[in-house]
Order: C-alpha cells, then sequence, then structure tokens
C-alpha cells in the first residue's frame, strides 16, 4: 500500500476528485492510501488528534458501491479530509483543544463541513489547533505541539496548524480551517502553502453560531490556489439565519482555476501596490523581506504595473484589538467563571480584555472601522490589489510560544511578530497567502495578496498567476517522502 499511498500524495484536489469520478480509482483506495499516510507521519507530526479510519474506509465503501450502482454523487465523492478541531463534525470529538472539551462529540456539522460533505468529502479525523484557536502557534495541554514537516523543529503556526501539516505532508490535498488574525495565512506561508481568508459573507456565520460575527472567518488551505478557489466554489453562498450572507456569484470557476481555456499566466494592467513592509509599518525579517522583495520582478515580468504604496492603516490596530477582544469575550465569557484554572494564562487574558471592553472603546473602534473602510476604498481606487509579506518572520522553534526576537530586537507584544496579517484582517478584505521562496536554511516564507471587499476570486488569480510561474508551491518537505 506504501506505494499506492506515495504515488496519490501529491496529487491536487481537482487531480483526485477527476480520478475518482471517472472510475479510475476507488474511493477505498484513496481513503486506504490516507489512512497509511497519517499512520507513518503524524506520530512525528502530531496534526491528527481524532482518528476514525474504520468508519472513514466503511463510508469509502458506500460511495463505491453508488458509483458502480449509478447513483449521482457530489464532485468530491470519495475525497478523505480531516477538519480542523475547531470545526464541528456530527458524531466526531471536537474538542478546540482543550481539556474542558476533551469528550465533546458534536451532534451536528458546522456549515462548512456540511457543506464538504454535500460534495461528497469523508470525514475522517480532526486536526490539532492551538487551545480554543488562541494563538497562531498550535499547541495545546491535551495534545501537545504540531510541527511544521519542512522542519520539525519549527512551528506550524497557528491556529489551522494541524491542517497545514497535514496537506503539506501530502496526507490529503486541501482542508478546512479559520482565520481571525493570520491563522490560514501564517500557516499557509510556514508549510509552503496557498491559504485564503476570505471576505465575510461567502462562508457566513449561521445560528446557532454567533451571525454577526465579522473577525473571524472560515476558509480553506490546499497546495495550489486552483484547489482553494474549487473548495470555495463548492462551499460559499448564503446560508438560512446568516443575515450577512454574500448572494452574488463568486467568479471561481475561470480558466485560470480549471485549466479550460488554454489560459495562460498574466497580469497585464494589474495595478499592485507592492509594500513588503507596509511602507515601514511593520518590522519584516531581513531575510523574508529580501525574498518576498524580489516577487517585484516577477510581477513585472507578468505585465504587472507596481508601485511603492501601501494603505493608510493608521486605525488597523485598534480596530483589530478590540474586535478581537470583544469575539473573546463574547464567545467564551463564561469560561472564565466555570473553568478558569483550566485555560492558559494568554487565553484568560484575551477573554478578561473582551469582558472589559467600556462602551467609549467600543464606540472608538466603530469610528476607526469606518475609517479604515474609507482608507482601503481609496486605495483600491488606485490599485487592484496589494502585495506584503505574510509573515513577519520564518518558521520559529517548535518549543517557544511566540518568536522571541525580530531582526535583533526583543518581540514583547504577542502580535508584533504578526501585524502583516492583523492589520489586514480588521480591514475585512480577502487575502491570500502564496509560497514566494524558501530561506537559506530549506524554510518557506509566504507573500500575501489582498483585495478589495468581495474580490477574493481576483486575489486568487493574481496568486494562480504568481505559483505557475515560480513553481515554488512544488518543492515538497523531505520529511514527507
Amino acid at each position: 500500500m506504501t506505494a499506492v499511498a506515495d504515488e496519490l500524495a501529491w496529487l491536487s484536489l481537482r487531480e483526485l476528485s477527476a480520478l475518482l469520478t471517472a472510475g479510475e480509482l476507488s474511493a477505498t483506495q484513496t481513503v486506504s492510501a490516507h489512512v497509511e499516510r497519517v499512520a507513518r507521519l503524524n506520530p512525528a507530526l502530531n496534526a491528527v488528534v481524532t482518528w476514525e479510519p474504520e468508519t472513514a474506509l466503511a463510508s469509502a465503501r458506500a460511495v463505491d458501491d453508488a458509483r458502480a450502482a449509478g447513483v449521482p454523487l457530489g464532485p468530491l465523492a470519495g475525497v478523505p479530509m480531516t477538519h480542523k478541531d475547531t470545526h464541528e463534525v456530527a458524531g466526531m470529538r471536537t474538542t478546540w483543544g482543550s481539556p474542558i472539551r476533551a469528550h465533546h462529540v458534536s451532534e451536528r456539522d458546522c456549515l462548512v463541513v456540511a457543506r464538504l460533505r454535500a460534495a461528497g468529502v469523508i470525514a475522517t479525523g480532526k486536526t490539532n489547533v492551538p487551545e480554543f484557536a488562541a494563538g497562531a502557534h498550535t499547541f495545546n495541554p491535551l495534545f501537545g505541539t504540531t510541527v511544521n514537516p519542512y522542519d520539525p523543529t519549527r512551528s506550524a503556526a497557528g491556529s489551522s496548524g494541524g491542517a497545514a501539516a497535514v496537506i503539506a505532508a501530502g496526507i490529503q490535498p486541501a482542508g478546512d480551517g479559520s482565520d481571525t488574525g493570520g491563522s490560514l495565512r501564517l500557516p499557509a506561508s510556514f508549510t509552503n502553502l496557498v491559504g485564503l481568508r476570505p471576505t465575510n459573507g461567502w462562508l457566513p456565520h449561521a445560528i446557532p453560531e454567533n451571525p454577526w460575527e465579522w473577525l473571524s472567518q472560515d476558509g480553506f488551505m490546499a497546495r495550489s490556489a486552483a484547489d482553494v478557489a474549487l473548495l470555495m466554489e463548492l462551499c460559499s453562498g448564503p446560508a438560512a439565519l446568516a443575515p450577512q450572507s454574500r448572494c452574488e456569484p463568486g467568479g471561481f470557476t475561470g480558466p485560470e482555476f480549471t485549466g479550460d481555456g488554454g489560459w495562460e499566466p498574466e497580469l497585464k494592467a494589474l495595478r499592485i501596490g507592492f509594500a513588503p513592509d507596509l511602507g515601514g509599518r511593520i518590522e519584516v525579517d531581513a531575510e523574508v523581506a529580501a525574498i518576498v522583495g524580489s516577487a517585484a520582478q516577477v510581477f513585472c515580468d507578468l505585465g504587472a504595473h507596481l508601485a511603492s504604496e501601501a494603505p493608510d492603516l493608521s486605525a488597523a490596530a485598534e480596530v483589530f484589538r478590540v474586535a478581537r477582544a470583544f469575539e473573546f469575550g463574547f464567545n467564551y465569557g463564561a469560561l472564565l467563571d466555570a473553568h478558569a484554572h483550566q485555560l492558559k494564562p494568554a487565553l484568560r487574558s484575551n477573554i478578561r480584555a473582551g469582558l472589559d471592553l467600556s462602551s467609549a472603546e467600543i464606540f472608538a473602534a466603530l469610528r476607526r472601522r469606518a475609517q479604515l473602510l474609507s482608507a482601503m476604498d481609496d486605495f483600491f481606487a488606485r490599485y487592484d490589489v496589494l502585495v506584503t509579506v505574510t509573515s513577519q518572520v520564518l518558521p520559529f522553534d517548535a518549543d517557544l510560544e511566540y518568536p522571541v526576537e525580530l531582526n535583533g530586537s526583543r518581540v514583547t507584544d504577542y502580535l508584533a511578530w504578526m501585524e502583516a496579517t492583523t492589520l489586514i484582517s480588521a480591514t475585512g478584505c480577502p487575502a491570500v497567502s502564496v509560497p514566494a521562496g524558501f530561506s537559506a536554511g530549506g524554510l518557506p516564507v509566504g507573500l500575501q495578496i489582498v483585495g478589495r471587499l468581495g474580490a477574493d476570486a481576483q486575489v486568487l488569480r493574481v496568486a494562480r498567476a504568481f505559483e505557475l510561474v515560480t513553481g515554488w508551491g512544488q518543492r515538497r518537505p523531505e520529511h514527507a517522502a
């Protein structure tokens, strides 16, 4: 089975689903290969934390029987996928990386999982997260630390770090995650993947969750922008009791994603604000800055027009911090009374910050958010996309909670090393991380492409052109051979 598993490991989601649909590959073969890769690679990665192979294989046999009988099936029927351990999967344990919920079994699928299952995905297990998804490094007291397939001594980032590790290691071609301050984009950057934080409403928040939530967004990671676009096409759209749903077509089916029509990578006339350090607003590791800076010539060769300009993000830090605190207080405030002793100090602090917000602070942040919206509208009147770094640092030591040094200076604020993503989160704009190269030590580096509200397909199109001409996303981790 090892040879078959390795043969299937690096197929794209589109390639795998096409083979399954054509009957050239069975769901049982596919899930068996997935099971074999998890058994072989997960002990070193610690990425899959809940695992139900027998249930998955039974589902695979049912898919094969249905296909043989001519029953209509979804486009991803037979594709195995682990899900982020903050995403509810009916009948499966969902812990949020916390001892408080160590034995919680979900009664329903969350919206993203429901839509993936409707497309035919077979749920096989859950991937590791920081405790209650609080943090950009994947570790928790229940399961321990997930490490990076490109260097197991390094972080896979977070909070979707477990998902990133299984995709980067060739265990599955794509997966779901979520992003508040960079939790899809940072793991994608650290593990040489594509990760999209969508515009609010494509994957809407619905009752019984908080239907008005806007800072945290569900989304996807994969080894190519084309596969992320496929998942967005299949899973985006309005939902009942989701008042912020976007109802217009997503535009994720163009030839640049499907391979139809002989599309060639080009970005003629595209206007790019190219600002790796956001116009001097953020500190960036020198090696990261050099790698992302070299992408300017790639974009020029593709026909784009570049200018060294960034939007006015002076309001973004306040907006992000207040909105994040509010969401933590709203979502987890009750935990402080009942389980404070079981929460890590940083999480207690995050929740308390939300509960302690004053009306004056909330009012001020709302005004600043309006200013930020206006600033982004002004920027996108002159540019089509913004290009910057995804992570300000290289993948750091997995034994650390967060990087302690940046360009020789001590990092004293937990969020200071990830403002490249948190400041963009505050804008609400779609942002995608795409592989941009490797450090001298072989660590992945991503760049971030940001578009105007709703222009998710456009940022994926730019990412697709970049990945096709550079090929960085094709470099596989030696530790997942």
